[in-house]
């Protein structure tokens, strides 16, 4: 779903209270429903289903854990935030083990309360997409391939395509985008799905057996061959054969790959009869081919053979929130390994989890998360538990290089600087309409009066004295 479409149920006996923290969730494109008490906003969540609850702690007639409760009764998975005057550590210890998602003190931040409610319906989304894709992980929908990035749609549907013909594909991407998936999704949509699905590491042959393993041999071929054995395009007659790391066959051996391509016949070693074979070739690399070619690593004809049908797999740092669907992923796989029960993510880790490129792709991510629920005693995933280098961001950004000085740079205006002149800029250009400045600077109004009431923006002194909120004359606060 998007932001916008949002329902919340904000359960708060304050009324002004209750009116200004509406208003900024409407202002933010929000649906709200107001209750003022426990019994109230039951009847609310049966009646309009919202997306998101936020509750008071203490109420006329119980408390907001009631409420939490009575949702967890009924069947309704909602994120739940709990918010109150009177917050202790045993407090939020109890909600928080009650199932709540948060727990806020006032004073409250209304800037940290809408990021907390973005983040938790956000990832409620990604939870709902992730159910789905498993439900039908495997079948003809999603080829057994997470994401929803517009990338791996494209690449599904090319798969599909592919998967009809029987002439050989290259696939191509970065280490751990996982080509060996996308194998195995083109095997499953092909007619050969019946048939074997057969995968060599063309780097972990040593070259001098490589002839031996793909081919076969007879017996007494060489030092050591004491019976006949057949090859792998043997073992995959039927099927589908996937060469992984192609760029790493030896010269030798590509001229005969091409055979097979061309003929469908394989020899084995020490035999002088040549037998078919059906099998699909599929290739994959992380190296660029063509380049090899140029160097005289890979054979030209070779490489037009394979390229003809080829497919891109996106690196993990350009798929946007599929970074999300797939922790969850491994996530709900790896507590299962574990034998553990339901585990999450806190919204701390998924942050950080989104702001890492991965240089390691989807294989790095997975590697994180089991290492996290390894070192996680609790049900949540929190940032310690993930690797180091994550958390710090290692090897993942570098410094961008600049030819300018350190005296020219000490000349630069700072940031806060340039944002002071902006802010008077679009003031003076809106003629002091504050709501229109606003809009222009992508900000809620509350923030910009904090700004102006610092004076450091050429306007007016604010006066965010609430105890006269109405409905018509709130002036937004930082904290409420």
């Amino acid at each position: 779903m998007s932001d916008c479409k949002a329902k919340i149920l904000l359960l708060e006996d304050d009324a002004s209270l209750g009116l200004l923290l509406s208003e900024e969730l409407e202002l933010d494109g929000y649906s709200v429903s107001r209750a003022g008490a426990v019994q109230e906003a039951c009847r609310l969540l049966n009646a309009e289903t919202p997306d998101l609850v936020v509750s008071d702690l203490r109420l006329p007639d119980g408390d907001g854990l009631e409420l939490l409760k009575t949702a967890q009764a009924e069947g309704h998975s909602l994120p739940f935030i709990i918010i109150t005057a009177f917050g202790t550590v045993d407090q939020a210890v109890e909600a928080l083990k009650a199932g709540a998602d948060d727990f806020l003190t006032k004073p409250l931040s209304t800037d940290h309360l809408r990021l907390k409610i973005r983040r938790l319906l956000t990832q409620a989304d990604l939870t709902r997409q992730l159910q789905q894709f498993l439900a039908h992980t495997g079948t003809e929908e999603t080829l057994g391939l997470i994401g929803e990035h517009a990338s791996m749609v494209k690449l599904r549907s090319e798969i599909r395509q592919i998967a009809r013909s029987e002439a050989a594909v290259l696939i191509c991407g970065e280490s751990g985008t996982g080509k060996e998936l996308v194998a195995r999704a083109i095997h499953r949509a092909s007619e050969r799905s019946c048939g074997s699905f057969v995968a060599v590491n063309c780097a972990g042959i040593p070259g001098e057996l490589m002839e031996s393993e793909f081919f076969g041999h007879e017996a007494g071929a060489f030092t050591g061959a004491r019976q006949a054995r057949k090859g792998l395009f043997a073992e995959a007659h039927g099927g589908t054969l996937l060469l992984d790391e192609i760029g790493e066959m030896p010269l030798a051996l590509q001229a005969k790959l091409l055979r097979v391509l061309q003929e469908g016949m394989v020899k084995p070693v020490g035999s002088d009869q040549e037998e078919p074979v059906d099998v699909r070739i599929l290739a994959a690399t992380h190296v660029d081919l063509l380049k090899a070619v140029r160097e005289g690593s890979f054979r030209e004809d070779l490489y037009y053979r394979l390229e003809t049908l080829s497919l891109r797999i996106p690196a993990l740092r350009e798929r946007g929130d599929d970074v999300d669907l797939l922790a969850m992923h491994f996530l709900r796989e790896a507590a299962r390994r574990h034998q553990r029960g339901f585990l999450k993510l806190s919204e701390v880790s998924s942050r950080t989890l989104m702001d890492y490129p991965f240089p390691g792709n989807v294989r790095e991510l997975s590697s994180a998360i089991e290492r996290a629920v390894t070192f996680c005693d609790g049900d949540t995933i929190q940032p310690d538990h993930l690797p180091e280098r994550i958390r710090k961001r290692q090897g993942g950004a570098t410094t961008p290089k600049t030819a300018h000085s350190p005296d020219t740079i000490a000349q630069w205006p700072t940031l806060e600087k340039l944002q002071q002149d902006y802010v008077r800029e679009v003031m003076q250009a809106v003629n002091g309409n504050k709501r229109r400045a606003a809009q222009i600077l992508g900000i809620n109004r509350r923030t910009l009066y904090r700004w102006l009431a610092a004076g450091e923006y050429g306007g007016e002194t604010i006066n965010e004295d609430t105890s006269s909120i109405t409905a018509n004359t709130k002036e937004p606060r930082g904290e409420v």
